[in-house]
């Protein structure tokens, strides 16, 4: 599965903790995988579904599965429409906001990367701000990418990192 080339991608990171009508959390993460199919030009490119423990998420939540996606957007796509497509699919799948930060949940879609593009709005920071920080993001996204080209995304994002601090 091994991507050589990190820029032509979009990178969804996938999470559920709780049931849906859809069945148990690995179900939602199935049943979002095959709604991402819809969004990009190729087949995608999905990793291994691995489980964590709740990060910075109220006490008592439940355990995660979680995964990464691989998409090639559409051409003239952009970042913050594609956003749009992965919120309305969250909504079609009966997320709910509440407002309590991290709060478990049927789906959770987060745009990691968009193609190479750096992007920072209120609704929207590219690349997203806390790939570094999630093993469950990292263990998949090693999953889908070459060695080489999992090493240089990180070094891109460590860059913008560094950048945005200065």
């Amino acid at each position: 599965m091994d991507i050589r080339k990190f820029q032509n991608y979009a990178f969804v990171g996938i999470g559920s903790n709780l049931n849906s009508e859809f069945g148990a959390p690995k179900d939602n993460v199935l049943e979002a995988i095959e709604r991402l199919k819809n969004l990009g030009v190729e087949p995608l490119l999905v990793s291994a579904l691995i489980e964590s423990k709740p990060l910075d998420c109220p006490p008592g939540s439940p355990d995660f599965v979680n995964a990464v996606v691989a998409v090639i957007p559409e051409k003239n796509a952009e970042a913050l429409t594609f956003l749009h497509e992965l919120q309305r699919i969250e909504n079609q799948m009966g997320r709910v906001r509440s407002g309590l930060k991290n709060e478990a949940r049927v789906i959770d879609l987060d745009l990691l990367t968009f193609k190479a593009v750096v992007y920072q709005s209120d609704e929207l920071n590219l690349p997203h701000p806390e790939i570094l920080n999630r093993s469950f993001v990292l263990e998949p996204l090693q999953d889908l990418l070459a060695k080489a080209e999992f090493d240089h995304l990180i070094e891109f994002i460590k860059k913008l990192r560094l950048k945005r601090r200065s």
